[in-house]
């Protein structure tokens, strides 16, 4: 494997009508001490940004350097957001400060206004050259900074990108350009494993992951268990290479190390075709013609450095489709009426109603008393609606009613809010846990739907409850129809703002997908794997876990080799080529010789089913 390593620019100083100034992004800081970055609202916020992730205590500071082009007067502007502001207009917990050559300036950013913003910060006199800038946490609350902005002249810099891009020089035209056989873009574990199938047949392949760990949900950033039964079905061999970097410990909202990221990096790392472009996360599409993809635009997100990367194939592994939705294919999304389908499950009619994100968490004993400071911002909780648990994993689920994309910000923010407000009420007002701190609260969100790009077939109920056959099938679906709803309890307290969901199992045979589910209907070179096939909103319910959409993955990397063997597109496989490619699943991507005998955790197997069953 091949990695592609930016060097990090720390600031830009420009000249305007007299004025100087100089535009830093936070994410580039060369020390982001406690602080994380943060990139999955990118799309909506505009850039990643830094986030004082301290569970009620404050982090260490993130420090930079600057070259400060000449002596004077500096202003201080701060890209930032107050975060609990749709929920209450008191002054938000995500306080802090700015450090200048020393000199703290003496405003609190982050805890005012109600959407992202320049804030004033203050001025300092600064002596040309050399000198240092921090973000100084002051409650570890999930402040937020985007970028920093001085100038000589007391000016608000502009919010647009055009103003960005200006300032940190970023070209018109991405410097770097690359090609590939197949470019797949999102690193979990339907994209890994697309990019390790195509890689294994020959095929040179790029890798985007727009986290520095891959795994996706499965990483343990969020921490959700591997899910489903891989090696049935029609073709048993796929899944077997899962077996090759699977985690040997189950269970959710568990201690990092169970979810065993360097196993993953080290068997992406081994195969010499793959080029992995880690922190990179695609922000366009370029169209060689209406129907079908040139190459993606990717920007590393802690530089913005920009790379071009061309293929004649690429792969949407992203979960939210994103590379499909820019390129224009046609997508799905919430759920279709009982009518449309013919499903028995769905409901009478169609509505924008999506499963939600988990943010999880959990709490260790400390040695003595334990004190959380008081958050209350616009949550009511009292001793009747706070759940009494230590712990919080798959059932903490916000965001059913809202837009997963587009208010995805606020849908991971009501997940922090949930956990503290209700870890507050606990400690401070009914005394319970007193020897127990939060020890981890997820900040990267576990998403499980939102956009369903559309195949020339789409998966339902009824193939599933009639084992309908398919001469293209391909992976075989084996978790339950697991479909998440808010739980009632948890409605009567927050109606329409639940953060507590429910399930019912409705457990199936193996059911195998049709290939056809696995690319673009109307974008004729692109595939998809994971979470985002084309399948209805029910039938998702069982081809979300990991597991299946790790096969899936696989699936899609084998036809890739298909198409590139014959100059061909994805259609063309199931129209010409379909043998060629139930042969390569009759043997699956898994390397050849003994593999680990590693115990399936966390499966559900087909009928009959255990007495108690987890859940994602």
């Amino acid at each position: 494997m091949k990695k592609i390593l930016t060097l990090a620019f720390f600031s830009v100083w420009a000249w305007s009508l007299g004025a100087a100034s100089l535009f830093v992004e936070c994410e580039s800081f060369e020390d982001k001490g406690g602080w994380v970055l943060d990139q999955q609202f990118m799309d909506q916020m505009g850039s990643p940004y830094l986030l004082a992730h301290g569970m009620g205590v404050p982090v260490a500071d993130a420090q930079t350097t600057l070259a400060i082009p000449e002596s004077g007067t500096w202003h201080v502007w701060v890209r930032t957001y107050n975060w609990t502001a749709p929920w209450t207009t008191l002054p938000g917990p995500g306080r802090f400060q700015v450090k200048i050559g020393g000199k703290t300036l003496k405003t609190e950013l982050g805890c005012r206004g109600n959407e992202w913003e320049w804030q004033y910060a203050g001025s300092v006199k600064l002596k040309a050259g050399k000198g240092t800038m921090a973000l100084h946490d002051l409650s570890g609350f999930d402040g937020r900074c985007d970028a920093v902005y001085l100038s000589t002249e007391n000016v608000a810099p502009s919010a647009t990108m055009e103003f960005r891009r200006r300032m940190l020089g970023l070209p018109d035209e991405p410097s770097v350009r690359a090609s590939y056989d197949l470019v797949v873009a999102g690193g979990g574990i339907s994209g890994m494993c697309a990019a390790v199938a195509a890689a294994r047949q020959g095929l040179r392949v790029a890798l985007v992951n727009d986290r520095p760990v891959l795994g996706g949900n499965n990483s343990a950033e969020v921490r959700v268990h591997l899910g489903g039964t891989i090696e049935v079905g029609p073709y048993p061999a796929l899944g077997r290479m899962q077996r090759e970097f699977g985690h040997s410990k189950g269970g959710n909202a568990q201690p990092a190390s169970n979810y065993e990221d360097g196993k993953k990096q080290d068997w992406i790392e081994s195969e010499p075709n793959i080029t992995l472009y880690a922190s990179s996360r695609v922000t366009a599409v370029r169209m060689a013609a209406p129907g079908k993809i040139a190459a993606l635009v990717i920007a590393n997100i802690e530089t913005a450095r920009e790379t071009l990367l061309e293929a004649p194939l690429f792969a949407d592994c992203t979960g939210d489709g994103a590379v499909g939705f820019m390129a224009g294919a046609d997508y799905r999304y919430g759920r279709e009426s009982k009518e449309e389908y013919g499903e028995s499950m769905a409901p009478d009619e169609p509505d924008r109603t999506v499963m939600g994100a988990s943010v999880q968490w959990y709490s260790r004993e400390t040695a003595g008393k334990s004190a959380f400071p008081e958050f209350n911002y616009g949550l009511s909780f009292h001793d009747d609606s706070a759940q009494k648990v230590t712990m919080g994993e798959w059932t903490w689920e916000t965001g059913m009613q809202h837009d997963m994309v587009a208010e995805f910000e606020y849908i991971r923010d009501y997940g922090l809010m949930v956990i503290y407000s209700n870890w507050s009420w606990l400690k401070n007002h009914m005394g319970l846990y007193p020897d127990r701190a939060l020890e981890w609260v997820a900040y990267i969100s576990g998403k499980r739907e939102s956009r369903r790009l559309l195949g020339d077939y789409v998966f339902k109920q009824d193939d599933i409850d009639k084992g309908v056959f398919h001469e293209d099938a391909t992976f075989a679906t084996t978790w339950s129809i697991d479909l998440h709803f808010a739980d009632p309890e948890n409605s009567e307290h927050f109606p329409g703002e639940e953060f507590k969901t429910r399930t019912v199992h409705n457990r199936i045979y193996p059911a195998a997908v049709p290939y056809r589910c696995l690319y673009s209907r109307n974008v004729d070179n692109l595939f998809m794997a994971g979470r985002n096939i084309s399948v209805t909103h029910v039938a998702l319910g069982t081809t979300r876990v990991m597991r299946t959409c790790g096969m899936a993955g696989e699936v899609v990397g084998l036809a890739a080799s298909v198409c590139h063997a014959h100059d061909a597109l994805p259609r063309a496989v199931y129209q010409k080529y379909l043998p060629q490619l139930q042969e390569l699943m009759r043997r699956g991507a898994a390397v050849e010789g003994p593999l680990p005998d590693n115990q399936r955790f966390n499966e559900q197997p087909s009928l009959p089913a255990p007495k108690a069953l987890k859940s994602e």
